[in-house]
């Protein structure tokens, strides 16, 4: 596999800097950015869901949003913060989900 690429500026437009394209083999591709929380503009803006004063999208304690059936875990709802919350909220709101879809869990 390979991964085309170009070089860019500074956050938080990132703009593309011209002449700096270059292509990477690859057979995994693991993103790392600073979290500048999640895009506004597109599906949040969409979907009307409720920002809490932070800009991150707000959830209940079932990980639900201010729009039913749409869910949000990890750096979208707690905002930036360590890997371990990351999967902790993706576990707890796969349970979530579950349980809104099915009645109940039978996930641990």
């Amino acid at each position: 596999m390979q991964v085309e690429a170009v070089r860019v500026g500074p956050p938080p437009n990132f703009e593309p800097i011209p002449g700096t394209e270059f292509v990477l083999e690859a057979d995994l591709v693991l993103l790392a950015l600073g979290f500048t929380g999640p895009v506004q503009n597109g599906l949040i803006e969409q979907l009307g869901l409720r920002l809490d004063p932070r800009g991150n999208i707000a959830a209940d304690e079932n990980f639900i949003s201010s729009v039913p059936g749409i869910f949000a875990a990890g750096d979208m709802r707690r905002g930036q913060s360590l890997v371990v919350w990351a999967i902790a909220d993706g576990r707890n709101a796969a349970w979530a989900i579950d349980t809104y879809l099915m009645g109940e869990s039978r996930l641990p």
